[in-house]
């Protein structure tokens, strides 16, 4: 029976998928609680981004027979990224323009304030705000994207620097005889 080798696809897909549902999660309790998306709170969505991320790639890892090389390490985490981004992203332009739309109002306000305090004309913070109030959502949707995507791929490449383990000459050879074992000289 041939033995398949593992999918960085799937594993980085399911990875994905649990991150997105925690993201889900904490936004909804934030919104809740009424925390402010600025407060130093907000960085507590990274946690499971990260962790996530190394448990892609430490999976990967564990199916491969603990041997991983760096881009090897690194392909699952990029995945898990692209994924989680992409799919956050589908989540932000529903929950910004159906779920919760007051979501984008309360930042649209504190925009105003803040181009305000700038010294902006009324005219400038009125084509701003009317332009975010317009495609708010579909912004925050790229931006998301894109962003989860950046800091992803550097996540992915710390994990895949301390994930890498390459086979020793010793760990060749043993896996090499293991082999041989299992398929005996047919000549004899």
């Amino acid at each position: 029976m041939e033995k398949t080798a593992p999918n960085p696809t799937a594993i980085a897909t399911k990875w994905a998928l649990i991150y997105v549902v925690v993201s889900i999660v904490i936004t909804y309790a934030f919104q809740l609680l009424n925390i402010d998306q600025n407060s130093p709170a907000k960085y507590v969505g990274y946690l499971p981004f990260i962790a996530f991320c190394f448990l892609a790639q430490k999976e990967y890892k564990d199916q491969l027979g603990g041997f991983i090389t760096f881009g090897q390490a690194f392909n699952p985490g990029f995945r898990y990224s692209l994924f989680g981004g992409l799919l956050l992203a589908i989540f932000i332009y529903i929950y910004l323009g159906i779920l919760s739309p007051e979501m984008l109002t309360k930042a649209m306000e504190a925009q105003q304030t803040a181009m305000e305090d700038k010294g902006m004309s009324q005219d400038q913070i009125d084509k701003t705000l009317e332009m975010g109030t317009k495609y708010g959502a579909i912004f925050g949707a790229i931006a998301t994207a894109i962003s989860t995507l950046i800091f992803g791929c550097i996540v992915a490449l710390i994990g895949a620097a301390i994930l890498k383990k390459e086979p020793t000459l010793q760990d060749i050879e043993r896996r090499n005889s293991a082999a041989a074992e299992d398929y005996p000289d047919p000549t004899v």
